[in-house]
């Protein structure tokens, strides 16, 4: 593999301030890449709390306008309906998006070129909008095109896939954090030869476990010191599958009466889920959107992870989600479905317990045969650690992107 490439990213997300939570990923692997000698360079999206450009540790960031400020509504979390239907402000604003990325790219590679340090690849997080946006450029330049959940199930729809289909066969390398998104993507015109699928990583470092922090989160939510605590972290919306764990939740409070359930994060859904467990008010918590910088002694006081991952209605599902692996990372055996990138990370009985999807008996059966034996939780929890400190850090995971440039770097 040579060093010292110059990429350059288009995304629609990326932390804007400490703990922000929007798009870490793509920070890390980033912040990855330069680590091994390479440049990279990021174009994101004006939003409130977005900077015009930044140095993130050596990684260079400039986001650019492409409406009146009260107009910018893609991206950050904010394009989608529970994560299943468009906004209409953000649909209606789509075509000014794409017309203002395309000026931004345009403007960055002149930039690279009067610099004498051209951009050797671009690389478009989220098919749609960004493999739409930057497919026109494919003649200046390489273009990769990243998959990450959602943007696939909106390429999928009719009067749009005609448009990923063209922009596809401009693409010269495809990656996707789960066979499933890759496979459904290549069916719209890509050859699989040409994909990857790589998972994401996770910075085991800031998710090592901590015995003495186990209570700081615990304190903060009323929750006592030895009570067993299963935790998930997510934003309330159906591809989540939070109302799948609450159908049966009513058996696993009962059986156990010491438990506690905490549900982090914000959404569309969270006062419908609120309001659903309020008969257990005082063992389910929910605490709301957590910083990034928070979540590891959010992770720290709990004993097992769940996540009960769905297809919503519209076809909608996660990649891989970052909050599987920052479990792995923390020690706790994880509970989650059997579904697209989820396998990659979790081996059925060494890291967690993989279950049906949509099946809620199974889930909270799951949960209790854990519950029933907490040390051999721990055991899963320790095989989960050791597997993101060899397999899923982020410079083991940003070595597979670089070789997937490679590929899209060589003559074909």
């Amino acid at each position: 593999m040579g060093l010292g490439k110059n990429f350059l990213f288009l995304t629609q997300t990326y932390p804007r301030f400490a703990g922000d939570t929007s798009g870490p990923f793509i920070r890390e692997l980033a912040r990855g890449l330069v680590r091994t000698g390479d440049r990279v360079t990021v174009l994101t999206p004006h939003a409130p709390d977005v900077r015009e450009h930044w140095d993130d540790d050596g990684v260079k960031v400039r986001s650019f306008r492409y409406a009146p400020e009260s107009w910018e509504l893609i991206g950050y979390s904010r394009s989608l309906q529970a994560d299943e239907t468009m906004r209409l402000g953000a649909a209606s604003v789509a075509p000014l998006y794409v017309l203002g990325a395309r000026r931004a790219l345009r403007r960055e590679l002149r930039r690279g070129e009067l610099e004498s340090q051209p951009y050797d690849l671009l690389h478009a997080h989220w098919v749609v909008p960004n493999g739409l946006v930057a497919s026109p450029l494919a003649s200046a330049l390489p273009v990769a095109v990243g998959l990450h959940g959602s943007d696939v199930f909106v390429a999928e729809k009719p009067g749009i896939r005609q448009w990923v289909g063209r922009a596809l066969r401009r693409t010269s390398v495809l990656t996707g954090c789960s066979p499933e998104l890759v496979d459904r993507v290549c069916a719209l015109g890509f050859d699989p030869a040409y994909s990857r699928v790589i998972p994401y990583g996770v910075n085991a470092e800031q998710f090592a476990p901590d015995p003495r922090r186990r209570g700081q989160w615990r304190e903060q939510l009323g929750i006592p010191h030895r009570a067993p605590l299963i935790l998930s972290v997510g934003r309330m919306a159906t591809k989540k599958g939070y109302q799948v764990l609450i159908e049966d939740l009513d058996r696993l409070m009962t059986r156990h009466d010491e438990v506690h359930l905490v549900l982090a994060g914000g959404g569309d859904r969270l006062e419908e889920f609120r309001h659903a467990t309020e008969k257990w008010s005082d063992r389910v918590h929910f605490p709301g959107a957590v910083g990034h910088d928070d979540l590891p002694d959010l992770f720290r006081a709990a004993d097992i992870f769940v996540l009960p991952a769905v297809h919503d209605p519209k076809g909608n599902v996660d990649g891989l989600p970052n909050v599987i692996l920052e479990a792995m990372a923390s020690s706790l055996a994880v509970v989650a479905t059997a579904i697209s990138g989820i396998p990659l990370a979790i081996d059925d009985g060494v890291h967690g317990l993989l279950v049906p999807e949509k099946d809620s008996q199974a889930v909270n059966d799951a949960l209790l045969r854990l519950l029933q034996d907490l040390p051999k939780a721990r055991k899963m929890g320790i095989a989960g650690r050791r597997k993101t400190l060899e397999e899923l850090s982020w410079d083991a995971v940003a070595a597979r992107y670089r070789a997937a440039y490679d590929l899209a770097l060589a003559p074909h």
